[in-house]
């Protein structure tokens, strides 16, 4: 008390802060009791002696350590996750997890590793995953292997590496995933992997290496879930030493910041001895274009070409009758029948999203692929007078279509008759003309998911979801109804059995009491950012274990009766509304205590009046509604002397009036 006493006596005469040192249990973050703990950035110079020696998860990170002993973690024999990134250690000794016999995953991130004793890593019986991110490694050989037999996951990215010469015992067992991004490795020989011939499935990271020459063949008979070679200067040096190589992914994109060798067609033809499922060219460039390009991807499939500037495919491409997926993100495509969709008859994903040019969808440009499921048009400035059946003609598999984020489209009479099987269809931020007696939907008798967010579109028309009796998700955030109201004949009863609605952000000021009579599977709402002053919570009275977003309103009172319609686990969310803590209000305030845990956000769940209370927690306030004995007093005497002054008058008045008789 004295010690607290002079520091705000110092506080007062000095005009600088006195701050009490917590004890380190206090400082640190529980996340699971007596399990998981976070101590990260608290100027922390050893371990806590007050965490529980039963901790299994530690993050110790962006403290200060210096060293790591045997004596340093010997308490916490439990511990099976330890994050140390960026604790300033250089020393690392003899058994220094000597104790933690559970430990299976170490970060080191961003320490100068000066020293690493030969039994660094020995004590864990199954450690496996070791992450030496930044440490300032510049040799394999530096590493102890001692205790790293179960290794899974080794990352050494962004070192001083220049060698990719792994040592015989280099553990390999149960490897999976070996990440070199970011060193200086320029030559790779066959010797120097020779080890990785008893790995099957291996994810190897090898980007952002200045690789200038690799051994022809080095990578023979090795087969890799992964191979990434991302912003590696020449693809040719890459492809001529992965001869005879298996991997199911093969990442040879560049970045925009990168320069990097452009691909010619006949650069590519060294895929023809490599066994590839997956190949990923994102961000390279293509000196000349032409069918010679793909004659040694007929195996592939996938394909991602994003951010090529292409503008078309060749004519005369070779079938890829294995491709599935085709990704021609952010290209310069005009035309959709640019790309070619005979060449790639047994397609299920195509991806266009964001086309730096305007997109012209054409008619049946993809007709031949009856068995596409998914295709993305995103963000590619996409106007059409006439959408969407001429363009999607044949694609009876379609289950997936964006069109999100595009400029305009027009829809007329069943505009999608030709993908009735539509189960996902987004329109966010896409202007919706709609020119139709019927509901431009309605042959999509099983979409579950319709987004209609800021699509501009009139919600006056009343068959807008015509046909959408299986709709589940329908998002219509950003769109204005006229009246401003919903009422109780509205177009959401042609959706029977939608569970998720969001009307955020339409300008509402009301909801008649019945406007969802109709929706009994309804479990999600969201109203927020909306104009409404009344809690309506009558319209969702017939309703369990409903969510109920009213964040961002301007509801001040709300009766207690309006509340008590609120069942089973429904949650609600007032945040954001310029509510009264006042006397009117006690209904709320008492509820609300009550029901905590029938509230979201209650940290921004606070008082707007009155002002004294302004910015206080709901759940903080304590009003007194009653009458005091004084104010009791006061209104029996009022009421006393009320009736006793007309007593008398009536007295008065029946003497006057028997004086004149």
């Amino acid at each position: 008390m004295a010690w607290c006493t002079f520091c705000w006596v110092l506080m007062g005469l000095l005009d600088v802060s006195c701050e009490v040192t917590k004890p380190a249990d206090m400082m640190c973050t529980e996340l699971i009791a007596n399990r998981s703990y976070s101590c990260e950035d608290l100027g922390l110079k050893e371990i806590p002696e007050q965490l529980p020696n039963i901790t299994q998860v530690l993050d110790f990170s962006f403290n200060f350590l210096y060293s790591l002993q045997q004596s340093t973690l010997s308490k916490l024999k439990d511990l099976v996750y330890l994050d140390l990134t960026r604790c300033q250690i250089n020393w690392v000794y003899e058994d220094a997890f000597g104790n933690n016999a559970h430990l299976e995953t170490i970060i080191l991130t961003g320490n100068n590793l000066l020293f690493l004793a030969d039994r660094a890593f020995s004590g864990p019986h199954s450690l496996k995953h070791l992450d030496l991110t930044q440490t300032g490694l510049s040799s394999l050989s530096s590493i102890p292997m001692q205790g790293l037999g179960n290794l899974e996951t080794l990352i050494l990215k962004d070192n001083y590496i220049q060698s990719l010469e792994l040592p015989s015992h280099f553990p390999t067992r149960n490897l999976k995933y070996l990440d070199f991004q970011m060193n200086i490795i320029q030559r790779i020989s066959a010797e120097d992997i020779r080890v990785l011939k008893r790995v099957s499935n291996l994810t190897l990271i090898l980007a952002d290496n200045d690789i200038m020459h690799i051994e022809t063949k080095a990578f023979s008979s090795i087969f890799f879930y992964t191979l990434d070679f991302g912003r590696c200067v020449n693809v040719s040096v890459i492809l001529e030493g992965l001869q005879d190589a298996s991997t199911v992914a093969l990442r040879l994109g560049n970045s925009l910041d990168r320069d990097a060798l452009p691909i010619t067609p006949t650069m590519l033809q060294g895929i023809c001895n490599i066994s590839v499922d997956y190949l990923y060219l994102p961000y390279r460039h293509f000196l000349y274009f032409s069918a010679d390009t793909f004659q040694c991807l007929a195996k592939l499939q996938k394909l991602d070409m994003a951010h090529t500037d292409i503008g078309e495919l060749p004519t005369g491409l070779v079938q890829l009758n294995f491709l599935r997926e085709l990704n021609l993100d952010k290209n310069k495509f005009e035309h959709l029948c640019n790309i070619r969709a005979s060449a790639f008859p047994n397609l299920t994903h195509i991806s266009l999203r964001g086309n730096l040019k305007g997109l012209d969808l054409g008619s049946g440009c993809l007709g031949s692929l009856s068995k596409l499921q998914h295709l993305d048009f995103s963000r590619s400035q996409i106007e059409s007078a006439d959408c969407c059946s001429k363009p999607l003609r044949g694609l009876s598999s379609l289950q997936h279509l964006n069109l999100s984020y595009n400029s305009k489209l027009r829809f007329h009479n069943a505009a999608f008759n030709e993908t009735i099987n539509l189960k996902v269809l987004d329109l966010t931020s896409t202007q919706i003309l709609i020119n139709a007696s019927q509901g431009p939907f309605c042959n999509l008798h099983f979409l579950q998911i319709l987004n209609l967010s800021y699509s501009k579109i009139d919600l006056n028309i009343p068959h807008i979801l015509q046909g959408l009796e299986n709709l589940i998700v329908l998002k219509l955030n950003g769109n204005n109804f006229e009246s401003k109201t919903i009422l109780e004949d509205n177009l959401f009863q042609q959706a029977p059995n939608l569970e998720v609605l969001t009307l955020s952000s339409c300008k509402l000021s009301a909801i008649q009491t019945k406007a969802f009579s109709s929706l009994k599977k309804l479990k999600h709402m969201d109203l927020s950012h909306n104009n409404l002053i009344a809690f309506s919570s009558d319209a969702f009275s017939s309703l369990r274990n409903i969510y109920l977003n009213f964040a961002n309103n301007r509801i001040h009172i709300i009766p207690r009766d309006m509340l008590t319609n609120l069942s089973g686990q429904s949650v609600i969310n007032l945040s954001y509304n310029p509510l009264e803590c006042t006397c009117s209000n006690i209904g709320l305030l008492t509820w609300y205590k009550q029901n905590i845990d029938k509230i979201e956000d209650s940290e921004e769940t606070v008082c707007s009046e009155p002002k004294s209370l302004a910015g206080s927690k709901l759940l903080s306030i304590n009003l007194s509604c009653g009458f005091s004995t004084a104010q009791v007093v006061l209104i029996a005497f009022v009421t006393i002397a009320v009736i006793v002054v007309t007593f008398i008058l009536i007295i008065r008045f029946l003497r006057r009036n028997y004086q004149q008789l």
